[in-house]
Formats: C-alpha cells, sequence, structure tokens
C-alpha cells in the first residue's frame, strides 16, 4: 500500500500558480464493438495508459509534436468536398422549444463576484466588456471599469436559452453569440449592439421603458402559468423575450399591441441552422459581412472534431428592419476542413476525430488563423502530456490554400490564438512549467521581429488536454488601442498591461496585471431535479424475484412453442400457454444456454451447459419423458450455438461452434481452435425410458467465416447439406454438399446483409437461382423490421434510415425488440422485449401495406401494432434473503458486537458514532442498532455472536459509476469482477453504461444465486448522440423518448431505476427523455466531462446527477453554487478526471499492482501485469486535485457527491483510492464515507432500504479489524475489510469465503491464471 504522504504531496493547490494576489476507432457498421468494450475496459487502460478512452476502444496513433515549419500546399481534392455528411441523424427534430415545452418551476439568485470560464471579448471602440457566465451574457461598462471600483455586470441576455461565446462586429454595431435557443442545438445569432446600459434588461432604473417594466411586472406570474403547463400565449412570449433581451418591444410584426400577435419576431437572428452539429465561436470577418466559426462533427465518438466554416451575416440595417433570413438546415461554407491521415480515403473522412478550432479572420480578411490538436493523428486520446504540448497555431490563405504553422505545439502547446487591433501580434496561452503563459508572438504576419514574449504566467491551465467544444481557453481580446490585454483567470477578469518596445513589439508593462472587480446578479430557472425513491427492501426481502431479461430465443418448426435461457436456465414456453416450464437438465446447479428444438422432433430440445471447470457440455432434454442426456466426446472448451440437422432419422449431424478465452474464463485454457465444428450422433430412442451418455463421434473443423465473437446461430438446410449462418449483420449459406476447395473451404453463398444491423434472420427461400430471403428480419437501431426480400438487389443491405430504408421496409415493433427468430416455414416471426414474447404472422403485414407505403418515417407501426400478438412471461427464482433463511435452518439472527458503529444515519458525525455498540441482522434485514444497557439481553432469541474487538462496522459502500465488462460475455460463468467487488466493501454498484439486455441477465444471475456479487443497477444501454450503429438515437419526439426509456423499465422492472444521456446535441432530446423519466419513474445520470456548457444545462434542466467531473477542474463561485443548489449530485471520477492526467496513472507509479497479495487472489495476474509500469508525471500534470477542491466546496454548501471508480483497473482497489482522491480537497473522512455510503444511496432513491445502518434496512455493511481508524487515521485503510455482508450473507473479504451462514463455503471460478 502506498502512504498517505505519497498522496498528500501531490495534494497541492495546481491551479495556482499565480504571481498575482488573488486566486474507444473508426466507425463501425455494428454495434458489436461498442457493446463489448467494457469486456476490455480493463486491459485497454492498462495498455495503452494515453489513450485510455470511453466510450469506445479506439486504435492509437500519434504524430510528433514537432510540427513542419515550412508553408504546403492543401491538396486541391479535398476529401471533405468528396464526403457527404448524409447519415446522422437518422431522423429530423420535431418542433420543440426548451423555454416553453419544458417546465422550469424553481429559481434561484445570487450575487457573485468571481466566475468559471468567462469568455469575452471588448468592444472595438467603446471599451466595453461583454462576458458570458453560466449560459447569460453581461456586459462591464467601460467608463464603469475605468474607475476601477465594482462594477455591476449589465446582463444583456438571460433566459433558459444558453448563450455564450459573444464576440463584436469590427465597427461594434452587432454582436454574436452562441445558443440553443428554440430546438436546443447551438447555433450562431446576431443582434444589435446599443451599448452596456442599452441593453440592460435588468437596470436599477427603468426611465421611461414601460415596455421592460411592464413584462418585469408580469415574470412571477408568467413564469408559474409556464411552469404548471399552461401554454404560453403570443402576450406572454412578447413579454418573455423582452424580460430576457431577446426583443426591443418592437418587434411584433403585425400590431404593436402584443396580444393581437400573431408572430413575434426575436431582435436576435439566427445566422446558422443546425439540428444536429453544432456551431460554436464565431468571428466576424473585418468586412463585417460574414462570420467563421467551427461547426463540430461527431463520428462514432461523441467528442466532436472542428472545421471552419463561414456564414453571411445580416447588415444593422437588415436586423432594425427585422429582415429575416431563411436559412436551411446545413447552410454555410466550409473554409477549413480535416485532414486524414495516410492511407484515409474521402470514405473515412467521417472517422476523423480531430480538427482545426478557435478560427479567427486576419486583418485582411483573406485569411483564417486556427488552432488545432497535433498530438492525435485521427483519434483522440485522453491524459496527453501538456508539457510537450498538444495543440499548434496555423493560418490558411483561403486564396491559394496554403497552410503554414504560426507557432510550434511544442514545448507547452499553443491555442486560443487572438490577434491585436493592428494585426501584427498574436496572442494565445501555453503552458510553461507549473504555470500557464499568455504570449505575445510579435510580427507573425510581416516578420519584422518574429518575437515570441511571454508577458504573464498568471493564467488559468488550458484544456488541451481534453476535448474542449468549449474552448482550450476562454477567449480573451485586446483593448481598441492595443494598450492591453483583457482576459479571464483564476476566476475573474483580468487587464493585462502592455507597452511597446524599442523595437515595436508588444511587451509586459511595468504594471502588473490586476483584476477588473465586477458584481453579477445570477438569474437562472431550475426545473425539478429528477428524484426518485425505490423500495428495494420491500423488492429483496420477499419470497421471489421476476427475471425480465430473456434471451437466445428460438421456436418450434409448427410455431407452437418457443425456448429461451432466463438468465442460466432454459425454458419452454408454449404460445399463448401460461405457465413456463424448465426444460429437464442433468445438473439443477448448473447454468445453461444456447437452447434450440430438434427438427422433426419438438420434443427434444438441445442446449449447452456451463460449468466453471469443465467449461462446455452439451445436453438433450426430452420434455415428454423429463429426461435429459449428456453428449460426450466434446473436447474441452467454450462452445455454443449447437444445432441438428433436418434429417427424418435418428442418425444426425450435429454442428457448434468454439470460441477463445474472454474476460470470465480467462484466456488460459482451452483457446485454440476457434471456429465451426461438425459431428455425428445418434437420437436415442422414442421409447428411452432411461438417461445415458450421447456419444458425439467424428468430430470435424469447418473452415468459414463465420465471427465467433458476436451473435450467431446455425440453421441446417436440405436436410445436412447447407447451413444457414446468421449474424448481427449479415446471413450467409455455407454449401457442405458442395465439397470443399483445396483449402478445405466450402463455398459461402450470401443471403442477405444489414448496413447498421445488430440482429439479422431470414426466412430462406430455395428457387432455380438458388437460396434467396423471402423476408428479412433484423433489429436496427433497438427496433425489428421485416423487409421483403424480392425488393432487394444483389449487394443490397437492409437499413431503417429514413429516407434511405429498404424498399417495403415495415416497422413491426412498438418500443423495440431482440433475439429475433423466424419459424421454419418463416411464416412467423417472434422476438422479446422484457418478458413479453412477441409475435407476427407475416401474412398480416399485408393489412398494413398501405399504411407502410405512405408512412416513411416510422414505415407502418400505427397499423402494424394492431397485428401483433404478445404475451407475458412470468419466470421467478428465491431471493437470496429466502436463500439465506433457508441456508441459517432456523438461526436466522447475527448479533456484530464491541464494535465501533458509524451509522451515517443522520448525516453528522457526531451524533453517528457508537462506541461499544452492536447491530443485530435477523433474515438479511437490520433488526436493532445501538448500545445494550449493561444486564439486559439481546432480543429476537439465540444468535450467532461475531466481536467486532472495537473495530469499525459502517454501511457497505455504493459504487455509482462503476463499469465492468463480464456481462457481455457469452458464457454464464462466475464472476470476478462481481467477487472482486464484494471483497473490497463494494455492496451496490450502479453500471452507467451496459448492454440493455445483458446487464439485467447477469443481476439476474447474481440474485438467483448463481454468482456472488453485489447488487447491480445498470443504464442498460446508453442513449447515444453519436453515429454508433446499434446504439445511436435521436430522439426526435416524445414517443421516441418514452420508447427509449420503456425498453430499459422493460428488461430491467423495478431494477432499472435510471437511464444515461450520453451526449445527446440537441437539449430538445435530453428534455424529452426527462419528461418520459418523470412518467416512468426513472433517474437521468448523463454522461459530463466533455462539454462545459452542456454540463450546465444538464443541472439547470434537473438532471439526477452529472457523472463525471465538470471539464474545468476549478469552479468558483457562480458554478459552484449553482451545482450545489440545483440538487443534482456529482460523481467526479477522479480517477479519470478530465483536465489534466487521469488519477489511475498516479495509483498505478505508486502502487505495487502486480504484487498485491489481495489482487492477485480475485484478479487475473495478466491484468495486473499490465500494470507494471506507469509514466512519472509532476504533480501539476493532475488537475483531480483542483477537482476535489471545489466537490470539497460544494459538498460543504450541500452538494451530494459520490464515490465512482469507473471500473478502472485494478477493480476493487481503485474504489478506495477514488475515496482518497475526494478526501484531498479539503474533506474528511465522515464526509467521504459519507459520499460512498448515504449520499449515493440519497441520490439513487434507496435510501430507504440501503446506505446507513438502520433499523429495517437491508444488511449490507462492513466490519473492520481492530486499529484500523477509517475515521480519523489514513483514508486509505478503507481497504482493509475484515468482513463484508450483502442482504446479511457475511463473507471474509480477504478470501472471499462465506462466513455466514454457510461458513467455510466458497466459489469456484474458472481457471484464468496460468501461475
Amino acid at each position: 500500500m502506498a502512504s498517505k504522504a505519497a498522496y498528500e504531496s501531490l495534494s497541492v493547490a495546481t491551479e495556482l500558480p499565480y504571481t498575482t494576489t488573488t486566486k474507444r476507432q473508426t466507425s463501425r457498421s455494428s454495434s458489436t464493438t461498442f457493446n463489448r468494450i467494457f469486456r476490455y475496459l480493463a486491459l485497454c487502460s492498462a495498455a495503452i495508459t494515453l489513450s485510455s478512452i470511453l466510450p469506445t476502444p479506439w486504435s492509437v496513433q500519434h504524430m510528433s509534436s514537432q510540427v513542419s515549419q515550412v508553408p504546403f500546399q492543401a491538396s486541391s481534392n479535398d476529401p471533405a468536398s468528396e464526403w457527404e455528411d448524409n447519415v446522422w441523424p437518422l431522423r429530423e427534430q420535431t418542433p420543440w422549444d426548451i423555454s416553453t415545452d419544458f417546465p422550469f418551476p424553481r429559481e434561484l439568485q445570487y450575487d457573485v463576484t468571481e466566475g468559471t470560464w468567462l469568455r469575452l471579448d471588448v468592444h472595438p471602440k467603446s471599451g466595453d466588456i461583454v462576458f458570458d457566465m453560466l449560459g447569460d451574457l453581461y456586459c462591464l461598462p467601460a467608463a464603469d471599469v475605468a474607475v476601477k471600483s465594482l462594477t455591476t455586470a449589465r446582463p444583456i441576455l438571460l433566459g433558459v436559452p444558453y448563450d455564450s461565446d459573444p464576440h463584436f462586429s469590427p465597427e461594434g454595431d452587432r454582436l454574436v453569440f452562441r445558443s440553443d435557443a428554440e430546438l436546443g442545438v447551438e447555433n450562431i445569432w446576431i443582434t444589435t449592439w446599443k451599448g452596456c446600459e442599452a441593453m440592460d434588461v435588468r437596470p436599477i432604473e427603468l426611465n421611461n421603458d414601460d415596455t421592460l417594466r411592464t413584462a418585469l411586472k408580469a415574470q412571477a406570474l408568467e413564469e408559474s402559468l409556464l411552469a404548471s403547463g399552461v401554454k404560453e400565449n403570443h402576450a406572454r412570449k412578447y413579454n418573455r423575450f423582452v424580460r430576457e433581451g431577446r426583443l426591443d418591444g418592437t418587434t411584433c410584426s403585425s400590431s404593436s399591441k402584443p396580444e393581437k400577435c400573431t408572430h413575434i419576431a426575436s431582435a436576435a437572428q439566427r445566422v446558422t441552422n443546425e439540428t444536429y452539429r453544432w456551431v460554436s465561436d464565431a468571428r466576424f470577418h473585418p468586412s463585417g459581412d460574414k462570420v467563421v466559426a467551427t461547426k463540430w462533427y461527431t463520428s462514432g465518438r461523441s467528442l466532436g472534431a472542428g472545421e471552419g466554416w463561414e456564414y453571411p451575416v445580416p447588415s444593422v440595417e437588415d436586423l432594425k428592419a427585422r429582415k429575416e433570413h431563411t436559412i436551411t438546415a446545413g447552410d454555410g461554407k466550409r473554409i477549413t476542413s480535416r485532414t486524414l491521415p495516410a492511407g484515409w480515403s474521402s470514405e473515412d473522412y467521417g472517422d476523423q476525430q480531430i480538427g482545426p478550432e478557435q478560427h479567427i479572420w486576419t486583418n485582411s480578411g483573406d485569411s483564417v488563423i486556427y488552432s488545432k490538436n497535433v498530438k492525435d493523428d485521427s483519434t483522440f486520446t485522453y491524459s496527453k502530456d501538456v508539457h510537450k504540448g498538444i495543440y499548434a497555431i496555423f493560418q490558411k490563405n483561403l486564396t491559394t490554400n496554403e497552410i503554414e504553422t504560426l507557432v510550434d505545439a511544442s514545448p507547452g502547446g499553443a491555442s486560443r490564438p487572438e490577434l491585436s487591433r493592428d494585426g501584427r501580434t498574436l496572442a494565445f496561452v501555453r503552458r510553461v512549467r507549473d504555470k500557464e503563459a499568455l504570449v505575445l508572438n510579435q510580427g507573425y504576419r510581416d516578420l519584422v521581429t518574429g518575437t515570441i514574449h511571454h508577458v504573464w504566467h498568471g493564467l488559468s491551465y488550458d484544456l488541451s488536454v481534453v476535448s474542449a467544444p468549449m474552448g482550450t481557453y476562454p477567449s480573451f481580446a485586446f483593448t481598441p488601442s492595443d494598450d492591453a490585454v483583457i482576459i479571464w483567470a483564476a476566476g475573474q477578469i483580468y487587464t493585462v498591461p502592455l507597452i511597446t518596445n524599442d523595437l515595436g513589439e508588444k511587451i509586459a508593462s511595468s504594471t502588473s496585471p490586476y483584476p477588473i472587480p465586477f458584481v453579477a446578479h445570477i438569474e437562472q430557472r431550475l426545473a425539478e431535479t429528477r428524484h426518485e425513491d425505490y423500495d428495494i427492501f420491500k423488492l429483496e426481502t420477499q419470497e421471489t424475484q421476476r427475471v425480465r431479461a430473456f434471451k437466445e430465443l428460438r421456436v418450434d418448426d409448427k410455431g407452437k412453442q418457443v425456448v429461451f435461457q432466463a438468465a442460466g436456465v432454459t425454458y419452454l414456453q408454449k404460445v399463448g400457454g401460461d405457465t413456463p416450464t424448465k426444460v429437464p437438465v442433468l445438473h439443477k446447479s448448473f447454468p445453461y444456454y444456447s437452447p434450440t428444438f430438434v427438427h422433426g422432433a419438438d420434443h427434444l430440445v438441445l442446449h449447452a451447459r456451463w460449468s466453471d471447470t469443465k467449461f462446455t457440455t452439451f445436453e438433450l432434454a426430452d420434455l415428454r419423458s423429463g429426461i435429459a442426456y449428456e453428449l460426450v466426446g466434446l473436447p474441452f472448451g467454450r462452445y455454443f450455438s449447437p444445432v441438428l440437422c433436418e434429417c427424418s432419422s435418428a442418425k444426425r449431424q450435429i454442428a457448434f461452434l468454439k470460441s477463445g478465452g474472454d474476460l470470465l474464463t480467462g484466456d488460459v485454457l482451452a483457446t485454440a481452435g476457434v471456429g465451426l465444428y461438425i459431428g455425428d450422433i445418434t437420437l436415442p430412442a422414442k421409447d428411452s425410458k432411461v438417461s445415458h451418455s450421447i456419444e458425439i463421434r467424428n468430430i470435424r473443423f469447418v473452415p468459414s467465416d463465420i465471427e465467433t465473437g458476436g451473435r450467431v446461430s446455425l440453421r441446417f438446410l436440405e436436410k445436412n447439406k447447407k447451413l444457414l449462418v446468421q449474424q448481427s449483420s449479415s446471413a450467409f449459406i455455407i454449401d457442405l454438399g458442395a465439397g470443399a476447395d483445396e483449402f478445405g473451404k466450402y463455398p459461402h453463398i450470401p443471403i442477405a446483409a444489414g448496413k447498421t444491423s445488430t440482429e439479422l434472420v431470414v426466412a430462406p427461400k430455395d428457387s432455380q437461382k438458388g437460396y434467396t430471403a423471402e423476408n428479412v428480419a433484423f433489429v436496427d437501431f433497438f427496433h425489428v423490421y421485416v423487409a421483403p426480400g424480392d425488393e432487394l438487389e444483389e449487394g443490397d443491405k437492409v437499413w431503417s434510415r429514413p429516407g434511405n430504408a429498404t424498399k417495403g421496409l415495415a416497422r413491426v415493433s412498438l418500443d423495440g425488440g431482440h433475439d429475433v427468430t423466424f419459424t421454419r416455414d418463416g411464416k412467423t416471426i417472434f422476438w422479446f422485449l422484457g418478458p413479453y414474447l412477441h409475435s407476427l404472422e407475416i401474412s398480416k403485414l399485408k393489412k398494413c401495406s398501405s399504411a407502410i407505403h405512405k408512412d416513411q418515417i416510422n414505415f407502418g407501426i400505427a397499423c402494424v401494432k394492431n397485428q401483433i400478438n404478445y404475451q407475458e412471461i412470468v419466470i421467478e427464482h428465491l431471493t437470496d434473503i429466502a436463500r439465506l433463511k433457508q441456508d441459517a435452518n432456523g438461526r436466522e439472527q447475527v448479533v456484530i458486537y464491541n464494535a465501533t458503529l458509524l451509522t451515517m444515519a443522520t448525516g453528522k458525525e457526531r451524533w453517528d458514532i457508537v462506541r461499544g455498540g452492536l447491530i443485530i441482522i435477523r433474515g438479511g434485514v437490520i433488526t436493532g442498532v445501538g448500545r445494550l444497557a449493561q444486564g439486559d439481553s439481546i432480543p429476537g432469541g439465540p444468535a450467532t455472536a461475531i466481536n467486532a474487538e472495537g473495530g469499525f462496522v459502517v454501511p457497505g459502500f455504493i459504487d455509482v459509476h462503476a463499469h465492468w465488462g463480464g456481462f457481455s460475455d457469452r458464457y454464464p460463468a462466475k464472476s470476478w469482477e462481481m467477487e472482486t467487488f464484494l471483497a473490497y466493501g463494494v455492496t451496490t454498484v450502479h453500471n452507467p453504461s451496459a448492454d440493455t439486455v445483458e446487464g439485467f441477465v447477469e443481476r439476474s444471475r447474481i440474485e438467483s444465486g448463481q454468482s456472488i456479487g453485489p447488487r447491480i443497477f445498470t443504464v442498460g444501454d446508453i442513449i447515444y448522440g453519436a453515429g454508433e450503429p446499434g446504439i445511436h438515437q435521436d430522439i426526435v419526439d416524445e414517443a421516441e423518448a418514452y420508447s427509449a426509456l420503456a425498453r430499459i423499465k422493460a428488461e430491467g422492472g423495478p431494477a432499472s431505476i435510471s437511464y444515461k444521456n450520453y451526449n445527446l446535441p440537441s437539449r430538445a432530446s435530453r428534455q424529452r427523455l426527462l419528461l418520459a423519466a418523470r412518467n416512468l419513474g426513472m433517474l437521468c445520470v448523463p454522461e459530463g466531462g466533455m462539454n462545459y456548457d452542456w454540463d450546465l444545462t444538464y443541472i439547470v434542466d434537473g438532471m439526477t446527477t452529472v457523472e463525471h467531473a465538470l471539464p474545468v477542474p476549478t469552479l468558483y463561485e457562480d458554478v459552484l453554487t449553482l451545482y450545489a443548489s440545483s440538487g443534482t449530485g456529482a460523481t467526479p471520477t477522479h480517477i479519470v478526471n478530465y483536465g489534466g492526467a487521469w488519477g489511475e496513472q498516479l495509483v498505478w507509479a505508486t502502487e505495487d499492482i502486480p504484487n498485491d497479495s489481495k489482487l492477485r487472489r480475485f484478479t487475473p495476474h495478466d491484468q495486473l501485469q499490465l500494470l507494471t509500469e506507469s509514466t512519472a508525471r509532476p504533480a501539476n500534470s493532475y488537475q483531480l486535485f483542483n477537482t476535489s477542491s471545489s466537490v470539497a466546496k460544494m459538498v460543504k454548501k450541500g452538494l451530494l457527491a459520490h464515490i465512482g471508480a469507473h471500473g478502472e483497473p485494478p477493480l476493487g482497489l481503485n474504489y478506495h483510492t477514488e475515496m482518497l482522491f475526494t478526501k484531498q480537497g479539503g474533506l474528511s473522512n465522515y464526509e467521504v464515507i459519507r459520499a460512498a455510503t448515504s449520499s449515493a444511496a440519497k441520490t439513487l432513491g434507496l435510501s430507504g432500504s440501503l446506505g446507513t445502518l438502520s433499523i429495517n434496512k437491508l444488511a449490507d455493511f462492513l466490519v473492520y479489524p481492530p486499529g484500523v481508524d477509517i475515521l480519523n487515521g489514513d483514508i486509505s485503510s478503507t481497504r482493509d475489510i475484515r468482513f463484508v455482508a450483502r442482504g446479511g450473507r457475511m463473507w471474509n473479504a480477504s478470501t472471499m469465503e462465506e462466513v455466514w451462514p454457510l461458513k467455510g463455503k466458497k466459489q469456484t471460478l474458472p481457471q484464468f491464471n496460468a501461475d
């Protein structure tokens, strides 16, 4: 264990270098890679330290930090010109107004004298300073600033829309800014500039402004009406626009009386019209008639790549005349594009994740200057070395297309370029040792001297190490006379005085930079934060729980019955029948998978049995007799998808697939010979009454193109002559009867393919031309579709994208579906959604042919839904507490005495400590907490007594942001990941990115006792904004929002408590989901960290948490108060902290991970081996300490912070490291433990069942050895656990041997270590 000092020596305020006195790859066509990412998360994170990323395991490529200084000619055939951005989004947004279609019933007002990440500009004539704060625009009058006293910031643009990036026109008569007004996608807007005082929407004196006075007088009532759902009329909209600064009172197009308006035109007008991509940081051309802005493109990743786009802007006269311009979606002209690495073509252009940002015009207007990440070639990587430099600054001549490097990236990088008014001095920021410098590059254009001057080392650290659509540093500006730079740093707006030396160079003045003191009044409308209460106590203390997520659906020849896997158990369900039945098996305690019927003998079911020591064995079950037969002769290995030939005799061929190692079973045993195998068996006699072995004979390998790592189903055709292979995005036939070629490979005949499908099955049809697909069923973006095969031309791929969809396509699922399968005759299709079995006779689609033809958006589902049959399948298992009571055999009570209890029940340390205490547990429930008076006896009768010897007893820990990968493994093995969580005291995990079906299957396997582990909550599949097939969702209307959440709810039932918005670009989409979540009782845990501006809207709109820290590590009073007052919780995940090097690297550098004895008992050694070496990094490279400080300040203000270790390797240990990092900012040990227990339970809605040692709560607790002082000692000692209990079942945390009720019991895991 590293000493506390090793960390404390680094817990410096690395945001304080100031000299002043103020303080997961290219995009895939299938989602297979994405959905299985967490299987390899630990390995990737360790193996490629500097490129550990989420959400996809992207390949890593690097450019030299030394950028060529030689000008080069851009290629005349720019690949961008040959690329069409015509795939994403799938559907366009429907009308929505973020201000009026979503309620904001709360108001928050406060004053601040400091701000976070204030982007600003200076008026070119008056010197007025305009800046953004919390999505509002403010102005500091130059006359007030000159007095050098406290200046009142004048609000010039307020309201729900998030407005930022203000910049003046060359003459100062107009202002452009970025806003998500209306649809919620950030666009560029423009308005006239009339001066700070004239544009002040909250003036101290209203004077003769009757319009504003009337609007403000009506504010309380009108905002109350809007919050309560009363639709806004024209008069109220008029008043709102006036109050916000979007109207000046003369913009009602049909009448000067607002109540008679039929249309209200904003004084601010759109410049761009983006509905999916977003635009930022617009800058005027010297002519004033156009702007350049950065347009952000996502690929399969949601990290945006920039491009420079040019847009015309209206003149002052047009703005004053309210002359509205029609702007087509996507209008504009690309002037700087993304460059491609060697070997890439225009087809790959959309996968380029790196592009130019932060564009400004040169004074001549024929060139643009921009900054760009040159460290990453094509794939954005985290945790880069800021000292070596990441960004460089370039200039492109738009006439010649010549590009030259103005400032190299090394050392320290160069970003956020700004030009002086005379155009001769280029200012930028860069890292210099432990400082951040404002740098002036003299005569960059005419090369008078070409000198570099560092004029101030007092800036806050830049964000060039992260993806920063908010800018690597806030925009700044020169004063009108170029005698100073006005710039934000350390929460203040500074004046940096400049002088001109004898060489004509601008250099630092002898006057030190000084802050411009200001006070700003914050006025924010807030939505209700998404909170719910879930009765997990009731769920776990009842006799049974339901399994709701089913998979591996197969139907018999006649379509009368189906078999499927229900969390490791094979069930049979008669179609239209009532209770499902378990398929007979030889070993009831073992999990089973991959079931299928036997053709011509529908009373026989073939499936696989899993053993963690013997791996796969096939069994054949006779549904009539109840007899099960073991198939012998199968070599040791991992096998799946067995199927028998469609032969008529008892002698059959069997085909099956073998896969290699995986996360849970390791890569040590039986990893060779992956692929397709065929053997021979003989079915048992029909009158067989005794179980016996069936030998698989003559097993031979068949070379094929089958992808064994993904979804695969097999079916024989023409008895045994052909094998139909159906995968995620393709179906083909292997012609076994045609004979093999010289390499032993049989002909592969393609039948159908999907463009972005995650499942694809066909109803094969034989004809004179060979086999084709009569119909193709596939899952595309979570929905089930059917396409007629006769509409497919050779090479066509089925697709559901409106406008490009397969001809004749019909959508057959209302809210989604999975595990699609046809009956043998192809006449009926079946699928699952949660516990609901759906079926549809294909012929019934004819009834909806007209509706399908007319509806090219949803493909006739309004009609088709009425043709679907469905039935609910109810499958239950004993709860763990019910099993615990059986195991206890009448002795259900446990007493832990002589304990130091830390109950966490009050939230106050002094009241939560009980020394010499005891805790009584009966039947998995806490029934007593406190002290016994002398002479009192323990209530409840005989008990198992455990002497804590004075050791601490605390509630079980909750990992609010836990990732892992085993849920996606095919084989139902016991999980070392789950065991490791428990061994380190984590009794509840919340996974904010998994697979909706597989994640809840894993949960049921734990709850049913097949494997031990913490209770699992998961969001399932993320609701993803970027272009990753299989998980992308647009959420263009309320119906789609409801379906997105209903899918999660269907699979998880009462355990599906949350969903994750993962960088959806439209705030309208995010708001629709929040409204649906209210109806379905779900929480929202969005992906934070990338986009500071979006993160703040998550808080304002009432999302439950922000996952990850805000990307600006050091927060100031504006954000601190908003965040802490909002009710939104924080899961900062310092272990992967944005803004600097990831905390995990500090762990690897200071811990002897490979030789940690406890880790070696629970974790595959190959993963530990990968964490042997680490790059040495100085303390100032780690911004996690500043993040920790910001979190601590907000906790003192009432914020609920949580512990989330992100699943970073090594599992378990890093949870405690995350606790340590959380403490570094100034929290006490008690406050950190509160974040790990009661605060997490409150945020997740579990506080009625978990999070404290309280009567009538589930008995989740940890017992520490005597002498371990987790309250006043080293916080790292929280890992030194003696016992861990989940729901009353107790284990020795060092060995995971059960302590009670079945003393000495220990589960057997697969052999995943070679040593």
